[in-house]
């Protein structure tokens, strides 16, 4: 059932996106709100999320479905769909073309399938527990480093976390000579290191529906993340810590310095 599933992702991703970008286009007409620091919500997170929902509750009525911005369905079939309509609402209403709708697939308390598509710049991230993980059809591969100072590393803050953890790792990385890079959409930033854009990632708190697919992406494209059960990660989101086998030793080190209370 997984092929069904797959396909039915990245279909979905795409339609989302289309719709996102429509709104996107005549941001002037939106209506925001926050939802705490640096944590907005808009008509349109709303609005994709809902079409999402009610195209795979159509399409695997039996499946749960876990999203940002609604109350969660429970699973009858041992299948749970996590969604981010819009990953990146603060660029998304600010204007800027970095956001995605990321949708994931749990089953046995892994994450098995993922689809994630940036539409401003027509980019389908997308990947299978087992059979790889790919951008618009090309094979991903992580990226191969000599060290930390040899590529950047993307860095996730967020409101949930004590404000220097951040900081001290930005700090740490740039003692070894390393570049930190940030977006504001952690579902990018985790696609672009399996696509060996970066060569890590780190974030002291992320929740499931940022992050499990790009974690799965990751594995599949032959990068390292940390052992996590998918469905804990549903229940109260966690640490996550991803990136090239080359430096991820050392990125655990020092972000598990970092992130300390």
């Amino acid at each position: 059932m997984t092929t069904a599933r797959l396909t039915a992702a990245k279909s979905i991703a795409r339609d989302a996106g289309a719709m996102a970008l429509g709104y996107f286009k005549d941001i002037s007409s939106l209506d925001i709100k926050s939802k705490g620091a640096q944590d907005m919500v808009s008509n349109a997170d709303l609005e994709v999320e809902t079409f999402v929902r009610s195209r795979l509750a159509a399409a695997f009525p039996e499946d749960g479905i876990v999203g940002e911005e609604y109350d969660d369905v429970v699973s009858r079939s041992g299948w749970t769909w996590v969604i981010d309509p819009i990953d990146g609402t603060a660029n998304f209403v600010a204007g800027i073309p970095q956001w995605c709708v990321i949708l994931a697939c749990v089953k046995d308390d892994q994450t098995q399938l993922g689809a994630i598509y940036e539409p401003s710049g027509g980019e389908l991230f997308w990947g299978a527990r087992g059979q790889g993980a790919f951008v618009n059809g090309a094979k991903m591969s992580i990226a191969r480093t000599s060290g930390l100072n040899d590529g950047s590393v993307g860095v996730g803050m967020n409101g949930r976390t004590a404000t220097h953890m951040a900081a001290d790792l930005i700090a740490a990385l740039s003692a070894r000579g390393g570049i930190f890079f940030r977006n504001a959409s952690g579902g990018l930033m985790l696609s672009y290191v399996a696509a060996g854009r970066l060569i890590g990632y780190a974030e002291p708190h992320m929740n499931a529906w940022d992050c499990l697919a790009g974690q799965l992406f990751i594995a599949e494209a032959g990068g390292q993340i940390e052992c996590q059960s998918a469905e804990e990660m549903l229940q109260d989101g966690g640490r996550v810590i991803a990136g090239s086998p080359d430096i991820f030793d050392e990125l655990l080190t020092i972000s598990q310095a970092a992130f300390k209370a």
